[in-house]
């Protein structure tokens, strides 16, 4: 009945009556009455169609209303982001109790404003349906002030269950309903700590991402079956063939000072024909973490590792990650080894992928790999390694060249790395080093990620891709135009974009003073990369098939990649019914493991500038020189050398009333005409920074006083 109730007002086009469509659909019985009403409440519910005032029902694209996600500003003001673009504005009087990321229904007031004006006339679905707060008292009640400053409400608990809370205890809650004076009333789930705690603040923040750092009793206990060591006889099941015991071979793992989960492992040989053997041996975690455990449910809906400032937050207990998985060195471990035969141009022109044993010879640091690399400097217990660190460096640049011909983009994005005391606190902000040591596992991982894709697309076997789709060129277009304010002309077609055409692009403002800020706009304009189980390939890396392969101890569809080559090549378990229950898993799986990446990516950039936040509290009053990043109608943001970034706001800028030109983006002085815009260097000094705001503001030294 539901399509012949759309398919007539669909004819019709107006709003009908009940019995308009009863006689329409020639309805004779009560039960057809009553069978036509619930369906009515269904689509309605389903936003298909509208009922008016009079209660008559039409096409809801037909009605003076849409339906859309509302984003609220800190000020108040909401924004209805309806499916076909359009944005309706909602004022804050007129939200009737809807809050930020909300679906809701607005009606629309005025089309002829920009944007239109609307009201909210009804909430379809909570957005949000808990937060993280600050508890607070009022008049004897329990209230908590959500940390969120999109979420303009307080909530009300009942204190029968948490008398012991105080003024600035966060914690988390579950929005229950409102009441008719808009007061809204709410559950408290967990109790995180005192604000003032130290690590409650970075708990708060992951709390808010549902990130969670406590793993549950059934992981736990599964714990308990699994080995600390790897036992002869374990390696004696596992090994059937001589090439699988790779315990004499120097293999060896580089990774940063502190990394303590180690996925991947290392080696090379140069063979008589003159290419190169690369072997990445990579954590077998398959082996241990079974699927539908306890464990691997676990993993799966974490997803990924989380890697904030002074915590991991792991997909796999320690026992696991820092443990029996990782492949620490001098002890054996399992892994799955991709052996490649490289030549002179980068091409893979053969390629084993096997299970193994390995034994890491040493745990290598980039910092000390890149004094041999970069300084030819050979630190103490490198010595027996440093040629063939070179010969490892050698094809990397081999394979980077071969990318770079495809039109691999190296956006060469600087990242920030917080330092922080025994007790949590910044206590100073650097630039992470991407030294030769770092691109060189880059490029040897991407090698092998590759390969082990091509393998199972070519056999049309289910996989969990990592895909990353081309640009749109209308975002396109709008990066060129900048670029022009800026002066600088470039000549390319949108309308074919390829990685070679953006990599031209990139290459052709190298020189420019600019240069990293429009490197950052560049990959704004991109699209993300995410996971699914069609294959598109990667535009960013040029690559036509590319999964991810290499860190399965950290990242689930890793981990279900080593199991597509543990049914497929290892245990050789090919049959229909393994083919249709991959097909009918791996969608889901990837779709989850996109979100719960882009969550962990969102709490990581939250905490970081957080900390860079608290870290300038102890500098107001200090001067800097930065690069305007970003120029917007209420001030422009100010970068530092070391990536901490503050608003200079327009109210501030003291020596003329500035206004924002939107087709130069730069704020124009009236008197001088003199303006500020991306890219200028200015001096900045430090005018208030706010940790639990997560702002920084500056004065230009100038206007300072």
């Amino acid at each position: 009945m539901e399509d012949k109730v759309l398919e007539i007002l669909n004819r019709e086009r107006r709003a009908l009556t009940v019995h308009e469509l009863e006689s329409f659909l020639k309805l004779k019985t009560v039960e057809d009455l009553k069978e036509l009403l619930k369906v009515l409440n269904q689509l309605e519910l389903e936003t298909k169609i509208y009922r008016t005032k009079h209660g008559n029902y039409m096409l809801f694209l037909d009605s003076n209303s849409r339906v859309g996600i509302l984003s609220v500003t800190t000020k108040g003001t909401g924004y209805v982001q309806v499916e076909d673009g359009t944005e309706i504005k909602v004022l804050e009087n007129y939200l009737n109790g809807a809050m930020h990321k909300d679906k809701v229904i607005v009606n629309i007031l005025d089309k002829n404003t920009t944007p239109m004006l609307g009201e909210v006339i009804r909430i379809v679905e909570r957005g949000i349906q808990q937060f993280v707060g600050t508890v607070f008292y009022k008049h004897g009640k329990l209230f908590v002030r959500p940390d969120d400053k999109k979420i303009n409400h307080v909530v009300r608990i009942d204190t029968n269950y948490f008398n012991n809370l105080v003024d600035g205890h966060k914690v988390v809650v579950k929005l229950l309903s409102s009441t008719k004076n808009m007061e809204y009333r709410g559950e408290i789930l967990k109790v995180i700590g005192h604000k003032n705690d130290p690590g409650v603040d970075i708990l708060s923040i992951m709390a808010k991402y549902q990130i969670h750092d406590v793993f549950p009793d059934a992981v736990i206990e599964e714990l308990k079956d699994i080995p600390e060591k790897v036992t002869e006889e374990d390696i004696q099941k596992r090994v059937k063939d001589s090439k699988q015991d790779l315990r004499q071979e120097m293999i060896f793992t580089i990774d940063g000072n502190d990394t303590k989960d180690i996925d991947d492992a290392i080696s090379l040989k140069k063979l008589e024909n003159g290419n190169y053997e690369l072997g990445v041996h990579i954590a077998d975690v398959s082996y241990y973490v079974k699927e539908d455990s306890a464990l691997d449910r676990e993993a799966q809906e974490r997803g990924t590792s989380v890697y904030l400032a002074d915590r991991v937050t792991p997909m796999l207990p320690h026992e696991l990650s820092n443990g029996i998985c990782s492949l620490n060195p001098n002890v054996d471990r399992f892994a799955i080894s991709c052996i490649m035969e490289i030549n002179a141009n980068g091409d893979v022109v053969s390629y084993d992928i096997f299970d193994s044993v390995i034994r890491s010879r040493i745990q290598m640091t980039y910092d000390k790999v890149n004094l041999i690399l970069e300084k030819n400097e050979i630190p103490e217990g490198y010595f027996d390694y440093a040629e063939t660190l070179k010969s490892m460096q050698e094809l990397a640049h081999i394979l980077r060249q071969n990318k770079e011909r495809k039109g691999y983009i190296d956006f060469e994005i600087e990242e920030a790395k917080i330092i922080v005391d025994e007790d949590g606190k910044a206590i100073d902000v650097t630039l992470r080093n991407r030294g030769e040591g770092e691109k060189l596992i880059e490029d040897f991982m991407i090698a092998a990620n590759e390969t082990v894709a091509s393998h199972f697309y070519h056999m049309d076997y289910p996989l969990i891709y990592r895909v990353h789709g081309e640009p749109s060129e209308e975002k396109m277009t709008n990066f060129l135009h900048l670029v022009s304010v800026l002066g600088y002309q470039i000549h390319a077609n949108t309308k074919k974009l390829t990685p070679k055409v953006i990599q031209e692009i990139l290459n052709s403002l190298k020189d420019k003073k600019e240069y990293y800020i429009l490197s950052s706009q560049m990959l704004r304009s991109m699209q993300k990369a995410v996971y699914d189980t069609t294959n598109i390939g990667h535009f960013g890396l040029a690559s036509k098939i590319y999964c991810h392969f290499t860190s399965p101890i950290r990242r689930y569809p890793d981990l279900t990649v080593h199991r597509s080559i543990r049914k497929c090549l290892l245990d050789e378990a090919i049959n229909l019914d393994t083919i249709r229950l991959w097909e009918a898993k791996l969608p889901a799986i990837a779709l989850h493991s996109s979100d719960m990446e882009r969550a962990s990516v969102d709490c990581e950039r939250e905490v970081d500038d957080m900390k860079m936040a608290e870290y300038m509290e102890s500098h107001i009053g200090e001067e800097y020189k930065g690069i305007i990043t970003t120029v917007m109608n209420f001030g422009f943001f100010v970068q530092l050398p070391n990536m901490i970034e503050g608003l200079v706001r327009i109210e501030d800028l003291k020596d003329d009333y500035y206004t924002y030109d939107e087709s130069t983006f730069s704020l124009i002085g009236n008197r001088n005409k003199r303006g500020y815009r991306l890219g200028d260097e200015v001096e900045v000094v430090v005018k208030a920074a706010s940790k639990e705001a997560h702002t920084i503001d500056f004065l230009l030294k100038k206007d300072q006083g």
